[in-house]
């Protein structure tokens, strides 16, 4: 990691926000007196940085749209991304969950998911020139909500992806065999 960590502050700042819906698997690590996953260490080093991320609960993984579309969507982007800690990560998730990890069998997806997924890789390839005719496909099985919810989850694991990659936080499994919320 491209920052220095200091353990006391990481865990004083997590300790406000340890109830908190998005980090419900790190709490688990924590309530063991485990590190927090290095994502949530990072963010911790400025508690209005980790207090920002906090409230994005709402969208995940408490959101309206159904789980495997939200982890096949984040799995996809950071694929795209190259984020070596989102997509190890959520891999584990995903496992942990029961959701398919392949994405390129389309065995493995409803036609929503699929259409999440194609329209994640739209937007994060170039958010300008999403075909009408996806949107229109995506307008038929969403509805406006949840296509704004969609396309906010998108950005949000966008940014995440970035942060991740900059700092160079890296996952090692900390996260396996640990239920996800």
């Amino acid at each position: 990691m491209r920052i220095q960590i200091d353990p006391a502050q990481v865990a004083a700042t997590f300790a406000q926000f340890k109830d908190n819906g998005s980090f419900q698997e790190s709490a688990q690590l924590f309530a063991r007196g485990l590190p927090v996953v290095e994502m949530l260490q990072a963010m911790a080093m400025n508690p209005r940085v980790l207090r920002a991320f906090s409230g994005f609960d709402a969208i995940y993984p408490h959101g309206g749209l159904e789980r495997a579309i939200q982890e096949k969507v984040i799995l996809r982007v950071s694929q795209l991304h190259a984020c070596q800690f989102c997509v190890n990560s959520h891999l584990d998730m995903m496992q942990s969950l029961g959701v398919a990890t392949d994405l390129e069998a389309a065995a493995n997806h409803t036609d929503r998911e699929r259409l999440a997924i194609n329209y994640a890789e739209q937007v994060t390839r170039d958010s300008n020139r999403v075909s009408p005719d996806l949107f229109d496909r995506l307008r038929a099985a969403f509805t406006d909500a949840e296509i704004v919810e969609l396309t906010f989850l998108i950005g949000l694991i966008t940014m995440l992806n970035r942060f991740n990659n900059a700092l160079e936080v890296r996952y090692h499994r900390e996260l396996a065999g640990i239920n996800p919320a």
